[in-house]
Parts: structure tokens; C-alpha cells; sequence
């Protein structure tokens, strides 16, 4: 999985499959200067943004690193099955209709889950993937992104989150974006620990609705600690009515609150409970490195103002 993730992450041929949201990946992998093969497969087109169409997964000139697929949930699982025979290295599922939607939808994500093989699948139900240090986006939509050599990754489990994130005006620098959706392939663990493989990476910010693998995270989060990477955590699904919106969303387990507050506390990760601290706290932590110590101190002409800090 490891190794069919970083094709993912970083792909030498893109495939994309489908009409209009196809088209929007390859019109952002131009506009980020993509270096990379597109290949897209649209029986009904000649070419997409200058790219020639091909009518099918079975006409494409090799396997892909990766692919976007953007057609209805039964098209889905049956493209699917054809890169994974194909040798692809992953694929992002933009679907939605799956588990997030019941018994019918989890089913389909089974028949989902056996048609990938050993690829990297995304999703279902997310956006995908932007990728700043090397000019990759697969992303069927607008962000506010650019270029860089190093900086932060943030992992998200909400489409709509991942696409104000893209568009941050806080100065953060941004490397990877990933949304998960419902991580029937590829789980959060699984993203972290890649992606703590490139020395490029100065942070992790996450946003996560709740948590299948308590275990598989905390090995996770002990490389960051030490790798002396920061780990940033924005906890959803706090409340009982969240929990109940978290699961209809994602199919997420949001479980009791305060045991994920033990659990952040013991694996040193830094919880945050707005968008905004979650911003600015990976981007202090990327230009200023993991804090020493818990230990602050505070400086002010005003005791109200540092009664505030205490």
C-alpha cells in the first residue's frame, strides 16, 4: 500500500475518467504546471484541454500512477476493478453513495473495497488530492494554492473543510492537501505515515470526525513525535448531536470526547477546535519547529490581558 501511495501522491501518468469533473483535474494539472502523462477516458470526446481522450480504461497506453474517477457509484466500482487489473498505482474515488449513506451504500463500498486490489484508493465520497511540492493536483475544483519546496501537509475527512482549507489566506505553507471521504482504502494512519517519509513535510494538521484504528494512529503519531514532526488535530463531532452528524457524513465513529482528549495528551498531539487555530497553529510549527517544552511565558503591560493567558 505504502509504496502504490507514494505513486499516488506523486504520479509520472495521470488517468481521468469521466466528463465535467474530469475535465476540471486536467484544467488544474495545467494550471500547476503538471510535468506528467494525462490520459483522459471519455468516450463521448475527442480531447480534454488539449489531451487526447481515450474511449476506456482498456485503451490506455500503460497503467497509471494514478487516477481521478469521476462517474456514479456503480461506473466507479466497475473502473475500479479495470485499473487495478491494469497495474495502476491508485486511484481517487469522487463518488459519493456509499457507506455514508447506509446499509445499500455499505455494500457497495464492500464490492468498492474488493474491486481495488493492491491500489491506493481515496475516498469514496472526497475531493482529492493537492500536492504543492510537486505539482500535482488531483482536484476537480478551484484552490488557492501554489509551488513551494516545503511546508506543511493537513488531512482532512470533510470535502467542504478540505475546500476552505485550499483557500486559506493565512500564510500557511501548504504542501499536501489530502481529503480522505469515507477511507475505504487509504485510512489516516496510513496518510500520516507516508507522508512523514518526505523530509519536506515540517507539520500535520488533521481534521478528523472520528477514529476506526485507535492503535494504528498512535504508532502513527509516535513517529511524529519522533521524527520531531508536529502532529495538529482538529477534533469533530464533539457533542452528542455532532457525533450523530458525523456518522451520517462520513461513517465515521466519533466516540466519547474526552477519551480522544487522553489519547491526543498521551501521544503529544496538539488539539485545536476552530479552523482557524488549526491554520495558524501549523503554521507556526512549520516555520518554528516543535516547542521544547509545554512551558510559556507571558508579557504584559495589562493583568486582565494576562490573567487571559494564565
Amino acid at each position: 500500500m505504502n509504496n502504490n501511495l507514494k505513486r499516488l501522491l506523486n504520479p509520472r501518468q495521470i488517468a481521468v475518467i469521466g466528463g465535467a469533473a474530469a475535465a476540471a483535474v486536467v484544467r488544474q494539472c495545467n494550471l500547476i504546471g503538471y510535468t506528467g502523462e494525462i490520459w483522459p477516458v471519455n468516450p463521448k470526446r475527442d480531447e480534454m484541454s488539449g489531451h487526447r481522450c481515450y474511449a476506456s480504461v482498456a485503451d490506455l497506453p500503460g497503467a497509471p500512477d494514478a487516477a481521478f474517477v469521476a462517474v456514479p457509484r456503480e461506473p466507479t466500482i466497475e473502473a475500479v476493478a479495470q485499473l487495478a487489473a491494469l497495474g495502476a498505482g491508485g486511484v481517487v474515488c469522487y463518488a459519493s453513495g456509499f457507506a455514508e449513506m447506509g446499509e445499500v451504500g455499505r455494500t457497495d463500498q464492500a464490492r468498492l473495497q474488493a474491486a481495488m486490489g493492491d491500489m491506493a484508493l481515496i475516498g469514496p465520497n472526497c475531493y482529492g488530492v493537492l500536492n504543492y511540492l510537486d505539482g500535482v493536483t488531483l482536484w476537480p475544483d478551484e484552490h488557492g494554492g501554489k509551488r513551494l519546496e516545503r511546508g506543511a501537509a493537513i488531512i482532512a475527512q470533510s470535502g467542504n473543510i478540505s475546500i476552505s482549507l485550499s483557500m486559506q489566506r493565512r500564510s500557511v505553507p501548504l504542501a499536501y492537501l489530502i481529503a480522505t471521504g469515507n477511507q475505504a482504502g487509504v485510512t489516516v494512519p496510513e496518510y500520516i505515515e507516508t507522508l512523514l517519509e518526505d523530509e519536506r513535510v515540517t507539520a500535520v494538521g488533521l481534521h478528523l470526525e472520528g477514529l476506526d484504528d485507535v492503535a494504528a494512529f498512535s504508532r502513527a503519531a509516535l513517529k511524529a513525535l519522533q521524527k520531531r514532526v508536529p502532529l495538529v488535530v482538529l477534533k469533530t463531532g464533539a457533542t452528542a448531536l455532532g457525533s450523530q452528524i458525523t456518522m451520517s457524513h462520513t461513517s465515521s465513529l466519533a466516540g466519547a470526547d474526552a477519551l480522544y482528549d487522553a489519547l491526543f495528551a498521551r501521544l503529544g498531539v496538539l488539539r485545536v477546535h476552530s479552523i482557524p487555530e488549526l491554520l495558524e497553529a501549523i503554521k507556526f510549527l512549520s516555520l518554528v519547529g516543535p516547542l521544547p517544552s509545554g512551558q510559556i511565558a507571558s508579557i504584559s503591560c495589562s493583568g486582565g490581558e494576562a490573567a487571559i493567558v494564565a
